[in-house]
């Protein structure tokens, strides 16, 4: 048994907090998996590299329209694969030598293995590679510990075998045909990079649209634009998967009755779920939500004083720049009991970069109608604007909702390219509560530029005064 002042579970953000601020406290970091997190491994970083390679592969497709015939030779997969992970990994291994080797990181101790509580304040570590265990003791934890692609049980699917984001970037080589099970934002990020690749995708919606938690307008534009790139099957659900010769069959029910649908590699991409399960919290006296998620009080602290958690395994947002901020926050608290600060999560912004981009912040149309909250909205299509003439985009649209007396900004959806760029200057507003007629007067719009979509839709706000 080995004691520590502090242990912090999960190097993804959790990482982040031990600074040479904490050079006088002994310090243990855990990690169950590759080292680095979700976002620099399997989420945030890869994706986003794969999504830009796949806007590339899928200019060709509508070049044509501004008088540019160009076409799409070939995808080279095995380089595209390598070019994103050899710069990846290194990272990865690099920041695992740093926390073992480096004379900065004499008071940390890293442990590769999976963490259980046994104990309030117990933390009993199984090495991954030969299964031995030590138990560490501590002070104080920080529980940073992630999530995990939900895998919901459908009959054969474990016996026919699947990919979830954490496998599906590392394929040996593109499948001919892939289907994917889900309709969020993972699923939507994949659909696009492979359908853009030349894979005939089949998304499978339960749903009936894709996107569904963004507001219903940005929901419905998405699903009609992604079904004239791919397959989408909307209120479909896969009952039953098995291998027929060389393919994997997904069996799905619909109001229209059963479907056979054949693919050679299937990604389930319904969500994920927080890893709270696996480090056993209840032994602490640690709550958790009935999803899973660990309960954290303003300041991030779970019901035990000296237990804090951040990000997925805590969050509802599920998203790295959520638990960077928390992870701030628990440092700060960590370092200062006596003058603590609390998270921010008033105006939490996120992006789906799929084709096109959809970036959200504040409240939807139908969230402010069942909160009775009053609200004016301004609208402004990228077609109306000069840069989204020289894009020659008919589909895309910012659409804003702000207080009709005060002109203060509740929320913004804008579906478009370069939305999660775009939607920026709002979400500084919303933050430093910036008016929407300050916002659209009091500064310069630079033009011609796609910010001017922004513009606009702040003056098309019909408020009282």
């Amino acid at each position: 048994m080995t004691h520590y002042d502090l242990v912090v579970v999960g190097t993804g953000s959790g990482n982040t907090i031990v600074t040479k601020q904490f050079a006088d406290r002994k310090v243990a970091i855990v990690e169950r998996g590759i080292f680095g997190g979700t976002c620099l491994n399997v989420g945030c970083i890869p994706t986003k590299m794969f999504v830009h390679t796949a806007d590339l592969a899928a200019v060709p497709s509508h070049s044509s329209r501004l008088g540019v015939d160009e076409q799409l030779v070939g995808v080279r997969w095995p380089d595209i694969r390598d070019r994103i992970f050899g710069r990846i990994d290194p990272i990865s291994a690099g920041g695992a030598e740093y926390r073992e080797h480096h004379p900065n990181n004499v008071n940390v101790t890293l442990y590769h293995g999976t963490g259980r509580f046994t104990a309030e304040r117990e933390l009993t570590v199984t090495a991954n590679h030969g299964g031995s265990t030590e138990v560490l003791t501590a002070d104080q934890f920080v529980l940073a510990a992630g999530s995990r692609p939900i895998v919901p049980f459908i009959p054969g699917l474990e016996e026919t075998g699947f990919h979830t984001s954490d496998t599906i970037m590392r394929l040996p080589e593109l499948p001919r045909r892939l289907g994917i099970i889900g309709s969020g934002f993972v699923a939507a990020e994949f659909a696009h990079v492979f359908s853009s690749l030349g894979v005939e995708v089949t998304l499978i919606a339960r749903s009936d649209r894709m996107l569904r938690h963004e507001d219903s307008e940005i929901a419905k534009r998405y699903t009609e634009l992604a079904a004239e790139k791919y397959t989408v099957k909307l209120l479909h659900e896969t009952v039953h998967v098995w291998r027929r010769n060389d393919a994997i069959i997904l069996k799905t029910l619909s109001p229209a009755g059963a479907d056979e649908i054949a693919v050679d590699e299937v990604l389930v991409a319904v969500g994920r779920t927080p890893n709270s399960d696996l480090l056993d919290v209840g032994v602490t006296g640690v709550e958790v939500e009935k999803d899973g998620r660990v309960v954290v009080d303003e300041f991030q602290q779970t019901a035990v004083e000296g237990i804090y958690a951040l990000g997925d395994v805590c969050s509802p947002y599920q998203l790295k720049h959520v638990a960077n901020h928390e992870a701030r926050v628990v440092q700060h608290n960590l370092l200062h009991p006596d003058d603590r600060i609390k998270s921010d999560h008033r105006y939490v912004p996120h992006a789906v970069f799929g084709s096109p981009q959809v970036a959200s912040v504040g409240l939807t149309e139908e969230e402010a109608i069942d909160q009775g909250i009053s609200y004016a909205v301004g609208r402004e299509a990228y077609a109306d604007i000069a840069y989204g003439w020289a894009m020659e985009d008919t589909t895309g649209f910012a659409k804003l909702l702000a207080d009709p007396d005060t002109g203060l900004l509740l929320g913004a959806h804008i579906i478009g390219p370069q939305a999660s760029t775009v939607i920026q200057p709002i979400i500084q507003a919303m933050s430093f509560g910036l008016d929407a007629h300050t916002m659209a007067r009091g500064q310069y719009w630079i033009h011609p530029a796609m910010p001017e979509l922004i513009e606009n839709a702040l003056l098309n706000i019909k408020l009282k005064n």
